[in-house]
């Protein structure tokens, strides 16, 4: 019995790490690996690459073709059970006539939800699930999230020195961190299906928001949150919103600047709370709608107090190099507290040496 345990983790170790492949390609769906099995050995594995195209457990079927019969197959996601873009994986794995499957978790979509391993077993197919669970969950984690809360998963990144300070107080930033951490901050870029900033970083930086150092196929969606509709279509933004969309986020967009701005491509949406800013939880919950697994947010100060404060960040990816700044431009705007108890704690995820920085995945407690 612990042989099986142990060939099962390890069979699903590689269907994991082939699901990986699609880390940058998948969105909006999830990343899926699958390893075909027989008699101890490997006879087909795959991944899912991209919407639309043939899922993993697909790919590994071609791959093993007859020598499919009788195998365990081992898949990172319980096999879907629906019609969407593509034929059910659970019927090509009972017409293959695999005799086992073992999955790593089931499928939090509300169209699946079991319902694959039910057909899978209601066919005469063995089925376990858990194996490796936690790292699925992981590697999926924004599709999780979209399908059991209906809002993408936030990942806030933050560059500082040790002491906090993200900037000199005349704003210069250009470059805290060294080039790894720059290039490992555009890999957490790439995996996102956005990127978010707020009007401040760009009225400060005139950044592009683009994916860089990275070769993918893929540019994230670009979200700017611009209550007051202060941005330009001569920002740097607009020169790469062919192949990188733009969404503006605004309290009221019954201007000449809105008609500007979608003139020059931009996409307007329209959230205002009371106070007459935008709605963070609203917009969360709209880009869940728009199939947003996963949100990559790069912002200052101002958008970062207010997302933490707000109950929008699921994770901090902070960088901190290695120097001290003193007087400067901080993190977040928070407080000031009057008490400890005010505080919001963090539990470390990771944490690693990324060139000279140092790379801290933290995620605030419940």
């Amino acid at each position: 019995m612990a042989l099986d345990v142990a060939l099962d983790a390890r069979f699903m170790a590689r269907a994991l790490k082939l699901a990986a492949r699609g880390l940058w390609t998948t969105s909006p769906n999830p990343r899926v690996g699958c390893v075909l099995v027989k008699e101890g050995r490997i006879v087909g594995e795959g991944w899912h690459e991209r919407a639309g195209e043939p899922h993993a457990e697909v790919h590994a079927l071609r791959a093993a073709g007859e020598a499919a019969r009788g195998a365990t197959a081992y898949v990172t996601l319980e096999p879907c059970s629906h019609h969407g873009r593509t034929p059910p994986c659970a019927d090509a794995l009972v017409a293959a006539g695999v005799a086992r499957v073992v999955a790593a978790m089931q499928d939090p979509n509300p169209l699946v939800a079991g319902n694959g391993l039910a057909r899978l077993r209601a066919a005469g197919i063995a089925t376990d699930c858990g194996v490796l669970e936690n790292e699925a969950r992981e590697l999926n984690i924004g599709f999780v999230s979209r399908m059991t809360r209906g809002k993408p998963w936030v990942r806030l990144k933050t560059a500082s020195t040790l002491d906090g300070v993200t900037a000199l107080e005349n704003g210069v930033s250009q470059w805290i961190t060294g080039p790894a951490a720059r290039r490992d901050g555009h890999r957490w870029r790439a995996r996102a299906c956005a990127v978010l900033s707020g009007i401040g970083t760009v009225m400060e930086d005139d950044p592009s928001l683009t994916v860089r150092e990275v070769d993918t196929p893929r540019q994230p969606l670009r979200i700017i949150v611009d209550a007051r509709l202060q941005l330009t279509p001569q920002a740097r933004l607009f020169a790469d919103i062919e192949r990188s969309p733009l969404l503006v986020v605004c309290a009221s967009d019954d201007t000449p600047k809105a008609r500007a701005l979608r003139d020059a491509g931009a996409e307007l949406l329209v959230l205002p709370n009371e106070g007459g800013k935008v709605d963070l939880p609203a917009m969360f919950q709209a880009l869940g709608a728009r199939g947003l697994n996963e949100v990559h947010a790069e912002s200052g100060h101002k958008l970062n107090g207010s997302l933490m404060r707000e109950g929008c960040v699921d994770e901090l990816l902070m960088y901190l190099a290695p120097t001290l700044l003193g007087r400067g431009m901080g993190l977040f705007n928070l407080g000031p507290f009057d008490t400890l108890a005010q505080r919001i704690d963090l539990d470390i995820r990771d944490m690693r040496a990324v060139g000279r920085d140092w790379r801290v995945l933290a995620r605030p407690r419940a």
